[in-house]
């Protein structure tokens, strides 16, 4: 079978500061989505489901999280070989310094990779959305006797200058390459695409950040040099010694790495036909099995709204949001246009009777809030009468308790918001 020779190796980024201050305690991929799952489930779940089940994920910040919800999620038979595995920036003899860059992560991992059997090394970013079955891709790769393989993009002109752009001959194979062209460039950067994406403006090829690379040929190109990044340094310089194919994909892609694009990304799952379909059953996301009661609703208008297992919500209305696991929400609260994340455990009846003594808030938002263009992290405490109303009227600042980003609002994991607080 084609996909045992196919090593999975997913990149989880550096300290993730485009998504601070989600990554303050935690690394990129185990930054929770849609309510339930964390970002390292997308590249995990596209592999499982294209039959790709020995994978590795390299990290270096704040990994504890991941090390725990991979732990907790992915385990295998003992009588298989998959496996998904953790590979964090250690210090060796020979290297005494963290990952530097793509590239270099891939080669300071080089030992454990060759340690298994493969022909093929998929390597993926571990903060993508998208569905992908890589058989169509691999199958490509070894029918077209390539060297290496870039799943590619069509965009159009607007979003082309903030990628890599490709440009292939007449069998798909790529003869040029240019990293972020300005706009007077991109004439001459048109490539061949399919009647419905040139309809749609969408005729430069972006590169994915989606590689496929024959064994003999990534060790050659990682060992005894310095090269630190795959888009900016091995795949141009690749280009004109080696066969390299675009693979084109035409379907949802977003690169969610800083808060605007985590932000769409997540609201954008609560239109009626979302790009993104967690409805699928043959495509669905992975993730850690949790023995939850299933949500309780009462009194509230619910308007878009995906409301995950294990919460209780009681608020007046809310509209267009991702409701997270065990959140709570109080009486005549309404959220609109915002991601509240939810709680990583219970309190107890005890715990809260203690806290409306003491005039504190408990686990979740309070009474008669107000939460609009926001992201509530795990864990925080808001109280009764808050107020917070984000919008491009705020300008970017951060606080003890909270960010702005682009008119966003978000709320630190585990932030106490007191009683009455405005934003």
């Amino acid at each position: 079978m084609v996909n045992k020779k196919v090593l999975g190796i997913i990149l989880g980024g550096g300290q993730g500061s485009r998504l601070y201050p989600l990554t303050e305690s935690r690394s990129k991929p185990a930054v929770p989505i849609a309510g339930k799952y964390r970002l390292v489930d997308i590249p995990i779940s596209n592999c499982i489901h294209s039959e790709i089940k020995r994978m590795f994920v390299l990290t270096q910040f704040n990994s504890a999280s991941l090390n725990k919800h991979i732990k907790n999620t992915y385990n295998f038979s003992i009588f298989s070989d998959a496996f998904v595995d953790i590979l964090a920036a250690e210090q060796t003899p020979e290297n005494k310094t963290w990952f530097q860059g793509t590239a270099d992560a891939v080669r300071q991992c080089l030992p454990h990779f060759l340690a298994h059997d493969f022909e093929y090394a998929l390597i993926l970013s571990g903060d993508q959305l998208y569905q992908m079955d890589f058989n169509d891709m691999v199958s490509a790769h070894i029918k077209s006797k390539a060297a290496i393989s870039i799943a590619t993009l069509p965009v159009n002109a607007k979003d082309a200058t903030s990628f890599g752009i490709l440009k292939t001959d007449s069998k798909n194979v790529i003869n040029s390459f240019i990293e972020k062209p300005a706009t007077e460039l991109l004439p001459d950067w048109k490539s061949d695409v399919t009647s419905e994406m040139k309809n749609q403006g969408r005729e430069y090829l972006a590169s994915m950040g989606i590689y496929i690379f024959n064994r003999d040929l990534l060790v050659k190109l990682l060992e005894n040099t310095e090269t630190i990044d795959f888009g900016k340094e091995i795949i141009p310089g690749a280009i004109n010694d080696h066969k390299v194919l675009s693979y084109q994909y035409e379907g949802y892609w977003t690169d969610i790495g800083n808060i605007d694009s985590f932000y769409e990304a997540n609201l954008g799952l609560t239109d009626d036909v979302p790009k993104f379909n967690l409805f699928d059953g043959n495509k669905s996301v992975l993730t850690r099995a949790r023995i939850l009661p299933p949500s309780k609703i009462s009194g509230t208008t619910l308007e878009k709204t995906m409301v995950a297992e294990g919460g209780i919500i009681n608020a007046s209305r809310i509209e267009n949001s991702v409701i997270g696991i065990r959140a709570r929400i109080g009486k005549g609260t309404t959220v609109a246009n915002s991601y509240i994340m939810g709680n990583s455990k219970f309190q107890t009846l005890d715990q809260i009777n203690n806290c409306i003594k003491n005039n504190q808030p408990y686990n979740g938002i309070g009474d008669r809030c107000y939460i609009n263009h926001a992201i509530v992290d795990k864990n925080c405490k808001i109280g009764n009468d808050v107020r917070i109303n984000g919008g491009k009227h705020l300008d970017d600042q951060e606080h003890e308790n909270y960010v702005v980003k682009d008119g966003i609002v978000v709320i630190k994991a585990g932030a106490t918001i007191p009683h009455g607080f405005t934003i």
